[in-house]
């Protein structure tokens, strides 16, 4: 018996591509597109080389557009693999990919873009073979890009790169909102400043929100939970999953237990609760901080903290968003952290302080073997709101871990506060996100 194999046919694959450069094209051309807050001159850098730069991040989180920034002045060659006319790809339609560009763009082109080229089986050898004389660029929606095969296939030829939704640097840039280095003095701007902080939190950071509107928000998440992990997964009870994910986001800042969560959703096994938890994360809905312990085993064991990728999708989904402000500030935090350890200081690791007393300290940054800065976070606006055992947690993680670099982030509160010889600096949260445009 012979089995006949369909290829796909390059003609079919050329139709495509020109339709996707002609969306791309409209959306530079009819849409507002900002230059992203990210180490550009680094990343292009890196393609001088024969290596892949691997984009990952968010769904709509600006991949695709960041992707075409970089090669804004290159010949290049884009095709998005998430794209319904490409279901079935095989492997070895990948060469007349590669066939369809030379004859739409010539044969001269070292440039391509492969968007989320993962839903293709084994495009890790035609990557591999490519990137040998050619500078490629591969984007994708989930975390895991990097592992298996092409870890493998490319050790030491492959930089990844993490992009978040916009940072409040990037919304004022959006909303042409020019900050100087003076303006943070005067009390009108500060209170612009402050109003379109209040409108960042509540819109979140999803490029597509400004333009379209607030109902991008659920459409986005509703991509996320079908086809990056409900069909990726095969996920068979929808039902319980979907509880779950508002679930965690509903309780984002808030620590979790793999076991407390089998219990509240009534799943049977914690192995599938820590997959599902790790689906999550894969996908970059939420994200995980370990408890702080200089012993591994206690911190595999201890409590994790949960985060949202996204104030505005914990704003659509989070019941109470408005009485929860401490814990929204929290994981707006948390998400400007990680943001600056993606594109800046990679550097350093990022977990949360507890002790036996229960008193917390919201961040810890340890670089190397050492702790060298602690953040709490604090929805106050004068000294007298700050509640005493948020600075005893501080002072008390500054002794058991030697570190003296104490932040206290708040929403509208600056100052120096002297406690039990330890000096903690207090920032109120907008001008933390800003100060580094001037750093």
């Amino acid at each position: 018996m012979f089995v006949v194999i369909k290829y796909m046919n390059v003609e079919e694959i050329k139709k495509v591509i020109t339709d996707q450069h002609e969306e791309i094209k409209d959306i530079w051309n009819l849409g507002k597109i900002i230059p992203r807050d990210v180490p550009t001159k680094q990343l292009t850098h890196f393609l001088t080389h024969p290596n892949i730069l691997v984009i990952t991040g968010a769904r709509r989180s600006g991949k695709s557009i960041l992707s075409n920034q970089l090669f804004h002045d290159k010949k290049h060659g884009y095709i998005n693999f998430d794209d319904e006319r490409l279901i079935g790809l095989k492997p070895e339609d990948l060469n007349n990919v590669l066939q369809a560009f030379y004859e739409l763009y010539g044969s001269e082109i070292e440039y391509f873009i492969f968007d989320e080229i993962q839903n293709i089986d084994k495009w890790e050898l035609f990557a591999n073979r490519l990137r040998r004389t050619k500078k490629i660029i591969i984007t994708g929606s989930n975390s895991n890009l990097l592992s298996g095969e092409l870890a493998t296939h490319l050790t030491g030829r492959h930089i990844d790169f993490t992009l978040y939704p916009f940072s409040f640097k990037e919304y004022l840039n959006f909303n042409d909102v020019n900050i100087s280095k003076e303006a943070i003095y005067s009390t009108k701007k500060i209170s612009e400043i402050k109003n379109h902080l209040n409108n960042h939190i509540s819109q979140g950071g999803y490029p597509e929100v400004y333009k379209f509107g607030k109902a991008m928000i659920m459409r986005t998440y509703e991509d996320i939970i079908q086809k990056d992990i409900l069909l990726k997964y095969k996920i068979k009870n929808q039902k319980t999953f979907r509880e779950l994910s508002k679930f965690l986001i509903s309780n984002f800042s808030n620590e979790i237990t793999y076991s407390k969560l089998k219990n509240v959703s009534l799943i049977k096994d914690v192995h599938t609760v820590r997959n599902y938890v790790d689906y999550l994360t894969t996908s970059y809905l939420t994200f995980v901080l370990e408890r702080f312990s200089f012993s591994l085993k206690q911190q595999t064991i201890a409590p994790k903290k949960i985060y949202c990728i996204d104030t505005g999708l914990i704003h659509a989904i989070a019941f109470r968003f408005s009485e929860n402000m401490g814990r929204v500030l929290e994981n707006l935090v948390a998400i400007e952290i990680l943001r600056r350890k993606s594109y800046w200081q990679n550097d350093f690791e990022l977990y949360y302080w507890k002790d036996h007393q229960q008193r917390e300290v919201d961040f810890v940054i340890k670089k190397g073997p050492k702790v060298v800065k602690l953040i709490q976070v604090s929805y106050v606006s004068g000294e007298n709101e700050i509640e005493k055992r948020e600075l005893t947690a501080m002072i008390k993680a500054s002794e058991s871990l030697n570190c003296k670099n104490l932040i206290l982030i708040t929403w509208d509160f600056e100052d120096e506060i002297f406690k039990d010889n330890h000096k903690i600096q207090c920032i109120p949260v907008w001008k933390w996100l800003i100060e580094y445009m001037f750093a």
